[in-house]
């Protein structure tokens, strides 16, 4: 096959429409147990890298738990595991979006029609109607969260009250990429469910499961060795150019604190003006160096330096939103990016 781009967005499923799990056993076996232990947390944050399956997990979990109402139940109590077939009437329904039993918190568009950069607090509070309501479905109700670590801090707050107080038959699904950075007050009424990144033959057979690609792809296999364990991001580098310039922005990275300008308007002009995967790939290549850097050295030694590089990615990825929201110019965000890596790594 010859090399091709593969948007994500558009190219792979849906972790709705995703019946498989590769790897996370022992996470699967977890829920699994708990929940036909008839004694199931009202409450489970899913964190780990993104790309890794984190949502994918979810969504199985809600398919099973609508499909298998009765956690005594003989189907629930000799399941293997949270896998339901796609053609049963309840993963079809979650599947195409339309099963009363389910609620998904993520960001919407805007009234322009843009993507936000946050879940809001009014979207937040259809939890209250939603679980509220007797009418949509018996039985469970199960709301994902994805991510919770876009919550604004309105809707944070008003997910924490739901979470307070939960009504019986609830399970709430929070997917987090970055667990530490959620409100304590939410992590603290929460079951912590911690995913590893996925070993490389599953990132293969993830990655061709979500996109139809062969297996022993040429390309596929290139994508997922350099993942890291994620299938989000080797569906990213699987347009060959992606893979360029993440190598590109790890060579630039590598020259901290002094950068030649030159190399950076070059980078910015590779980035183009509207491909999502080209900035994904660049932010994924920030994303990377920075959790080397985080990882390095003595933590209790480096507080201060690490404080200063978790605000600096902060900034990053606000900035990085906002430039695939608002559809702006890349190379401003390269420039910003730069200068302020180049600042902490003085």
């Amino acid at each position: 096959m010859s090399v091709r781009k593969v948007e994500q967005e558009s190219a792979a499923r849906h972790p709705r429409e995703t019946p498989d799990l590769f790897g996370h056993r022992e996470a699967e076996t977890a829920l699994l147990d708990a929940y036909r232990s008839g004694r199931i947390p009202h409450a489970w944050l899913i964190g780990g890298a993104q790309g890794i399956g984190k949502a994918t997990l979810a969504y199985r979990m809600a398919r099973f738990v609508l499909a298998f109402r009765n956690p005594k139940s003989s189907q629930v109590q000799a399941a293997p595991t949270l896998r339901v077939d796609p053609s049963d009437a309840v993963a079809r329904q979650i599947a195409a979006g339309a099963h009363g039993g389910l609620l998904v918190l993520e960001r919407g568009l805007n009234d322009r029609g843009v993507m936000r950069t946050v879940i809001t607090v009014d979207e937040t509070r259809e939890t209250i109607s939603f679980f509220g309501s007797t009418a949509a479905v018996d039985g469970w109700r199960v709301c994902i969260v994805d991510t919770v670590d876009e919550l604004n801090p309105n809707a944070a707050n008003a997910l924490l009250k739901i979470l307070e107080e939960p009504p019986q038959q609830s399970l709430f699904l929070l997917v987090s990429h970055a667990p530490s950075r959620v409100l304590p007050t939410i992590l603290s009424r929460c079951r912590k469910l911690l995913l590893r990144p996925l070993e490389t033959d599953d990132v293969v057979r993830a990655a061709a499961a979500a996109t139809d690609i062969e297996a022993d792809d040429p390309a596929l296999l290139e994508a997922a060795a350099a993942s890291e364990g994620s299938v989000g991001r080797a569906l990213s580098l699987l347009g060959g150019d992606a893979l360029k310039l993440q190598q590109r922005t790890a060579a630039l990275l590598a020259t901290l604190p002094s950068v030649d300008p030159r190399e950076l308007h070059a980078l910015g002009e590779a980035l183009g003006t509207s491909d999502r995967v080209a900035l994904a790939a660049f932010i994924d290549g920030i994303d990377r160096w920075m959790s080397e850097r985080m990882r390095t050295g003595d933590a209790n030694a480096n507080l201060p330096r690490l404080a200063r590089l978790a605000e600096v990615w902060e900034k990053i990825v606000r900035a990085a939103r906002d430039t695939e929201a608002y559809n702006l110019e890349r190379k401003p965000l390269v420039f910003s990016v730069f200068s302020m890596l180049a600042d902490v790594t003085r």
